[in-house]
């Protein structure tokens, strides 16, 4: 019986020393395992999270806090919505001053048009319109009749070719120059040729025509000294027959020193044209219009040579080249 407890308690005895000799020997074992095993551990070993390198939090708040001489400060707390309710106002901000900008804008030009095309400032009136240039046949009235006719209008709207070009359509005006002198004020300029003849009908009216057949105007009792006259039953129908046309062709040409002395005109046919000179004194045969600047060099020569007229006084240049003085 004492043996076999001495052989059951040394059994006993004999086992536990191995378990702890083992367990200490694991104990020694993890403890004597380095750092370097434990950083880099090959796949599938035991890693002790403890012993892992990690990165500084610490340092890295203290460096990021770190002011200008060193001294750690309070890191900044950033608020989102806080940012975000900024960042709102700024484009309120933004969007607010465009459109302020854009009414700005809208405004000044909206006043600038006004000033320029509908204050008083640069309005033409009628008074401030002057015209010159007229005749008795091309009036003064006339003239103001179709520039008065942009009067209430901006100067800057008043068209000068709009008014030259009906200015031009007057019959016998030559040139026509339209001057604006801002802010309001419109000069009207023309030149108006004298009609090259009048057409005289039974009842005594003349009606002034220019070399064209334009007609002029029609008047009562007018001086035409100077003008020739040429006897019409009506002006219409004289306007539109050959004869008539190519007789103011001729007259029209003619130097004023021997319109001058034209008293009467005459034609049949449009190839005999005929005109009188110094009360009948003379009579001149220009046949039609053709060659009219040899024409006219040969009867000056006649006409204003003694020598060469003599005691005639019909002179045919029908055919200037062979000139017949009777």
């Amino acid at each position: 019986m004492t043996g076999r407890r001495v052989v059951s308690g040394s059994s006993h005895a004999d086992e536990k020393p191995p378990s702890r000799t083992v367990a200490q020997g694991r104990t020694v074992r993890s403890a004597e395992s380095s750092p370097e095993r434990q950083r880099h551990s090959d796949p599938g070993q035991f890693v002790d999270a403890r012993r892992l390198d990690g990165e500084d939090v610490v340092a890295r708040t203290l460096e990021q806090t770190k002011g200008p001489l060193g001294i750690a400060t309070r890191p900044k707390v950033v608020d989102f919505r806080a940012r975000l309710r900024e960042r709102r106002k700024a484009n309120v901000r933004v969007i607010a001053m465009r459109i302020a900008a854009a009414a700005a804008a809208v405004c000044a030009l909206v006043a600038m048009v006004w000033l320029l095309f509908f204050s008083p400032v640069f309005r033409l009136e009628t008074g401030a319109i002057s015209v010159s240039g007229g005749n008795e046949w091309v009036s003064d009235e006339q003239i103001m009749g179709i520039a008065g006719g942009e009067a209430g209008k901006s100067l800057f709207l008043v068209s000068s070719d709009e008014v030259i070009d009906r200015l031009d359509d007057i019959p016998g005006v030559t040139e026509a120059k339209v001057v604006k002198r801002f802010p309001n004020h419109l000069e009207v300029t023309v030149q108006a040729q004298r009609p090259a003849a009048m057409l005289r009908t039974s009842d005594e009216s003349m009606t002034a025509v220019d070399s064209q057949g334009r007609v002029l105007n029609s008047v009562q009792g007018a001086s035409v000294e100077g003008i020739p006259v040429v006897d019409v039953d009506d002006v219409d129908e004289a306007l539109s027959t050959k004869a008539v046309q190519e007789t103011l062709t001729v007259l029209g040409s003619l130097d004023e020193w021997l319109r001058q002395r034209i008293s009467s005109v005459s034609a049949q046919t449009q190839d005999s044209i005929t005109t009188a000179l110094d009360g009948g004194d003379y009579t001149i045969i220009w046949g039609d219009s053709s060659d009219l600047k040899l024409k006219k060099a040969v009867v000056d020569k006649i006409i204003n040579d003694p020598n060469v007229i003599g005691d005639k006084h019909q002179v045919d240049v029908s055919a200037p080249l062979r000139p017949i003085i009777k």
